[in-house]
């Protein structure tokens, strides 16, 4: 069966719909909750579609993760209908639904790129707003389903499920692009990377998390404007960094985003200590840590971006430290003022927070420790609140070559003993060599006492 076309608004492309027939799009697989609002909206006389990866990845016989829903409605004319309904945004207004532990995204049409809003009489660029080098800053023109086609940024993600018939609209070509796993952008592509950078990471994501190849039009224009992700705001770039480290295609984003050119300007320091020592352990944990984070994700374990970035920034802290081949500095006098710097570089270019970068520290700060295996203080030590994730890094180090297996070994028969059996473990340890030197007593001499006047 040939896919069949529908009128449109004069002036703009037929859309090709593929009926239910011809596609395997069920609503068995569409969350309860996205169903109530497609039904809700349409039952509120409003258009209702599910847009976007959701449609993508049912196509592709993926399970989607999150549901996003466009309409015709307004964000106000959805909340009136949703009492569980917020709008939020500012950038773009969008409402959002809860059902549950399930948000459910839902947004207005937008507008084409025109100046002027001929049926409303409204100039857009009182509701357009961009700053000099072509990045949206505000963009709530509204439109119909028409005109927010060419708003989406890769064809395999423009396509509109239809719950009137449960059919795909397909304006772009996006269906043979998904079935092809070819990732193109809509329009020009250095025309949608200067109104909004962050395409450019999620061109990256997409290809590495879906196995996708860049159409070469939609590559080509990366490596002159990878610059443009410096004015990104860091808040911004850490949400997008998380997106992308946490799909379960890290260490294929990471390559992906160091060949065109991006992953220099997210992390400067990492590439620099990475392009210096390519062979040396600090690279090789960090490819091993990556590969070790798609494992927990596939496995739907959970990762923590504490250990994600002391994984990433290895590299760049020992070479900070003076010693990007090894072995790691024991004083901490050089290793916390090297990370202490790395950090706080970084952070300027992706916003990690506090609340991930301080407990980072003491992972990194802890693995000197690891080294003073004799005495009390080591059979206390694996009590520590933040000994498990230290010691996990620590098996990382282990792998890629940094430190002798033998320790990590050791350190894992310890946790196996009892209370009893590893204080004798410890203390059987020879005091020189790695004995901690604050582990042993020091008493400073006392003073004479004056004599009684």
């Amino acid at each position: 069966m040939f896919p069949k076309e529908i009128p449109v608004t004069p002036g703009h492309p037929s859309p090709v719909i593929v009926p239910r027939a011809d596609h395997p799009i069920s609503r068995a697989n569409i969350s309860p909750g996205a169903l109530k609002v497609l039904y809700r909206l349409r039952e509120g006389g409003y258009q209702a579609f599910l847009v976007g990866g959701a449609v993508r990845d049912m196509l592709l016989g993926l399970s989607p993760k999150d549901f996003d829903i466009a309409t015709d409605a307004h964000p106000e004319q959805v909340r009136k209908l949703f009492r569980n309904c917020r709008l939020i945004g500012r950038r773009f207004h969008l409402a959002h639904v809860r059902f549950g532990p399930e948000i459910l995204e839902v947004a207005t049409f937008r507008a084409a790129h025109t100046e002027i809003d001929e049926d409303h009489g409204v100039d857009e660029a009182s509701h357009r707003v961009l700053d000099a080098q072509g990045r949206i800053l505000r963009d709530n023109l509204y439109g119909n389903i028409e005109e927010d086609v060419w708003r989406r940024d890769f064809t395999a993600n423009a396509l509109y499920y239809n719950i009137e018939d449960f059919s795909i609209w397909d304006y772009v070509g996006g269906v043979p692009d998904a079935r092809s796993r070819v990732l193109r952008m809509i329009g020009d592509p250095e025309t949608r990377y200067r109104e909004d950078p962050v395409r450019m990471l999620r061109a990256a994501r997409f290809a590495a998390k879906l196995g996708f190849t860049l159409h070469p039009e939609t590559e080509a224009p990366l490596h002159k404007l990878a610059y443009l992700l410096d004015g990104v705001p860091p808040a911004r770039l850490f949400d997008e960094a998380m997106k992308l480290l946490l799909a379960g295609s890290a260490g294929a984003s990471c390559n992906l985003l160091a060949r065109m050119g991006l992953l220099s300007h997210l992390m400067p320091d990492v590439v620099r200590a990475v392009n210096e020592a390519p062979d040396s352990p600090g690279a090789r944990l960090v490819q091993l840590g990556l590969a070790n984070t798609d494992d927990r994700v596939r496995e739907d374990k959970s990762v923590t971006p504490t250990f994600l970035f002391a994984v990433l920034l290895w590299p760049a802290i020992l070479r900070e430290a003076g010693a990007p081949n090894g072995p790691l500095p024991d004083d901490p006098a050089v290793l916390g003022p090297a990370c202490d710097a790395v950090i706080s570089r970084q952070v300027r270019r992706i916003a990690v927070p506090k609340r991930f970068t301080m407990p980072m520290q003491d992972i990194i700060m802890m693995q000197p420790r690891f080294e003073r295996r004799a005495g009390r203080r080591a059979a206390r030590f694996v009590e520590h609140p933040r000994f498990r994730a230290a010691y996990d890094f620590l098996l990382l180090r282990a792998a890629s070559g940094e430190v002798d297996p033998e320790l990590a070994a050791w350190w894992t028969r310890l946790q196996e003993l009892g209370p009893d059996e590893r204080i004798a473990e410890v203390e059987s340890q020879p005091r020189t060599g790695d004995a901690d030197p604050r582990s042993r007593s020091r008493r400073r001499p006392r003073r004479p006492r004056r004599p009684a006047t």
